[in-house]
């Protein structure tokens, strides 16, 4: 099994370095709410929808005791927006009861939050807090698995190997680079192999059809 290399992050980095991830905020509340709300949904419609939410709710506090038909309402438009309204109001009352209204800045108590896995939770760490994490979504894991640096069936499987077998220093470059060329350029059907930078280092594993 290839080991991580050098060489793709440098590729990475020559595709689609230097752009800033969707979700990013200073404020960890704010990043909480916007990865949750990013769910099943279009980076431009959660960055619509987040502002949207946020002018005129902007605390744990007022979210949490907002009506849920006024939530439903401001993030309609991310989709599934019943259930997502409902959430960001539970994480919301959570926030203030469990935490002092302040979102928590390590693993174990952001697990505790209602409907928060690990993916969200390492969002929050990454994107607010700056600490060292790999948020698995769809394209790390996609990308992961077929490059060949892991073996996984789950997001948690390769998060615990790519932990174990890539320097912490890289973890948070390397996410937010290989979230954007696994929507680019290494596609779930089809991705482009012809014009990928890193495909020297990668091991194609389960690719049968490529452009």
């Amino acid at each position: 099994m290839p080991d991580f290399s050098l060489k793709v992050l440098k590729g990475l980095r020559a595709e689609v370095g230097g752009e800033e991830p969707v979700i990013q905020s200073k404020d960890p509340f704010k990043t909480l709410i916007a990865t949750i709300l990013s769910a099943r949904t279009r980076d431009e419609n959660t960055v619509r929808v987040v502002e949207k939410l946020f002018k005129v709710y902007s605390t744990p506090k007022e979210i949490g005791d907002a009506p849920t038909k006024k939530l439903e309402s401001l993030v309609r438009s991310s989709g599934f927006y019943k259930i997502k309204a409902r959430r960001i109001k539970e994480v919301s009352n959570q926030i203030v009861s469990m935490f002092s209204g302040k979102t928590p800045d390590n693993l174990k108590d952001l697990l505790k939050l209602s409907g928060v896995g690990r993916k969200t939770a390492n969002c929050v760490l990454v994107y607010a807090f700056q600490i060292p994490a790999i948020p698995v979504d769809v394209h790390v894991h996609r990308m992961s698995n077929r490059l060949g640096w892991v073996k996984s069936i789950t997001p948690e499987e390769t998060e615990r190997m790519l932990s174990k077998n890539i320097p912490s220093k890289y973890w948070i470059e390397l996410n937010n680079l290989m979230v954007k060329y696994g929507r680019r350029i290494c596609l779930p059907r089809n991705p482009k192999c012809s014009t990928c930078r890193i495909r020297p280092y990668c091991g194609r594993v389960g690719v049968s059809n490529s452009k």
